[in-house]
């Protein structure tokens, strides 16, 4: 199902993948695009990226947006952690991440029949309106005094894949392959901003502010309200500035092909599913070896039992929010200065190799010193490179799929993919604690793991290459 053959160099016009409108696909989105003079705005954020002429206002409300939602979660993180990992522990984090994957095999198909009968505003109001009313729920239940680490956790994983991936979908929807693959960068640069900010924030709120981690599930509700808020706008700004067939998208309605059924039938989708399979393998395993050697760290600091329960709890939430803070400013940087260079100077193709070669070195060097200090900084470099560049190539590899694939077999890749990751570590982690595994075996699995993934990064490349040159 290629959706277009103009080379890697030229602005590709609309993609519209339903019958009606196909006729329609050579018109631009945006009127005289090349031809107008930039403002003030564009020429300031040409400095970032390749911004053209009218989409300087519609490129800042959806980095704001995005913004919004990864400081939301990026307040939410480091509870969830500090939650679970106290009431209960690293192992039970990881079998949490099983129940995701199953739970997200009725959760994806629910969500693309949903996709189906709303239009996209209202499919974006819907989904926000519900995670608000649950974060309350967890709230109140939190200060009750009920144990919400297994089921926060649980819920706000699958939360986060949702509403990101929903957002690019969005953002797809938006625009053309050219301007994705020109806007997505600095677009990029507002989620990696909102991460740093938000977890920046977590430490002084919870020190200095009084905030208690159920506290911080009221702020992330808030912040959840305002993005969608921003959504509202950005949609009635870019598509007013769109042609009138253009706008006729949205309304379309979507096929009937579930998003699990194009995955399987689709190789270049198949392949990127494998590709995210493997990254949250390798990812969760690192993420693994950190929260033991945190543990540790806490209980040898405090010691265990319930009179140190609280202090703990808190401890081990403000080391995360510090860790995130750190891992989303470096992302940060690296989204604004170098993610929209490596697009344009290595491709989508070539960016996609970055983050596997770097896990590879990383996960070599902690498999010879396991120790905190560092993983810590192998996953400051890992996760800030995932949340930066990697992050940018997920959403620009669909620039290339029909209008379905963008919705529905997104959905299936960045949630139950993303989760089926999880959930194949949660197998290897029951097995490294059946048999008392070592860290340092977990590591040398991790290098093992990279190698697949870079395989799966070449399929992709390839797949790629044929939709669009």
């Amino acid at each position: 199902m290629p959706t277009g053959s103009a080379p890697q160099s030229s602005e590709p016009r609309t993609l519209v993948s339903h019958p009606e409108l196909k006729s329609q696909q050579s018109l631009p989105v945006f009127k005289s695009l090349g031809e107008a003079t930039k403002g003030p705005l564009e020429k300031f954020l040409s400095i970032f990226a390749d911004v053209r002429a009218g989409e300087g206002l519609g490129v800042i409300l959806l980095s704001v947006n995005v913004f919004l939602l990864l400081a939301a979660y990026s307040l939410l993180k480091p509870a969830r952690d500090g939650l679970i990992l106290t009431e209960f522990g690293p192992l039970e984090k990881a079998y949490s991440s099983v129940a995701q994957a199953m739970l997200l095999l009725f959760v994806v198909p629910a969500y693309g029949w949903l996709a189906t009968k709303m239009p996209r505003m209202r499919l974006i109001l819907t989904t926000t309106a519900v995670v608000v009313v649950n974060l309350l729920m967890f709230n109140l239940a939190g200060v009750s005094g009920m144990r919400i680490g297994i089921p926060f956790y649980i819920w706000i994983g699958m939360v986060n894949v949702f509403l990101v991936s929903q957002f690019w979908q969005f953002a797809n929807d938006l625009y053309t392959e050219g301007q994705g693959r020109r806007l997505f960068p600095l677009i990029g640069v507002g989620a990696s901003l909102g991460a740093w900010v938000g977890a920046a924030a977590v430490p002084r709120l919870l020190r200095q502010a009084g905030f208690s981690p159920y506290t911080l599930l009221i702020a992330g509700a808030g912040v959840f309200v305002l993005a969608v808020l921003v959504t509202v706008v950005a949609n009635r700004l870019v598509t007013r500035q769109s042609d009138p067939q253009a706008k006729q998208a949205e309304a379309v309605p979507l096929g009937k092909a579930g998003g699990f059924q194009m995955v399987l039938n689709d190789r270049y989708l198949f392949w990127i599913a494998v590709l995210t399979v493997l990254l949250n393998v390798v990812n969760s395993t690192g993420g693994f070896l950190l929260d033991k050697l945190v543990v540790s760290d806490s209980i040898a600091r405090y010691g265990i039992g319930p009179e140190t329960e609280a202090v703990r709890k808190s401890v081990n939430t403000v080391f995360y929010g510090s860790f995130n803070a750190t891992v989303n400013l470096v992302g940060f940087l690296v989204q604004l200065f170098v993610t929209s260079r490596v697009m344009r100077y290595m491709g989508v193709r070539g960016a996609l190799f970055i983050l596997p070669v770097l896990a590879l070195v990383n996960y070599s060097i902690i498999a010879v010193a396991p120790i905190l200090a560092i993983v810590r900084v192998g996953k400051i470099l890992e996760n800030s490179t995932d949340y930066s560049i990697q992050n940018t190539i997920r959403p620009t590899l669909f620039l290339a799929t029909s209008r379905e694939a963008k919705y529905k077999a997104k959905a299936a890749i960045d949630t139950f993919f993303t989760r089926l990751g999880d959930f194949l570590f949660g197998v290897l982690v029951y097995a490294g604690d059946k048999f008392s595994v070592a860290l340092s075996v977990f590591a040398w699995l991790n290098v093992g793991l990279t190698v697949l993934w870079l395989f799966a990064a070449g399929r992709v490349a390839r797949e790629h290459r044929k939709r669009t040159v």
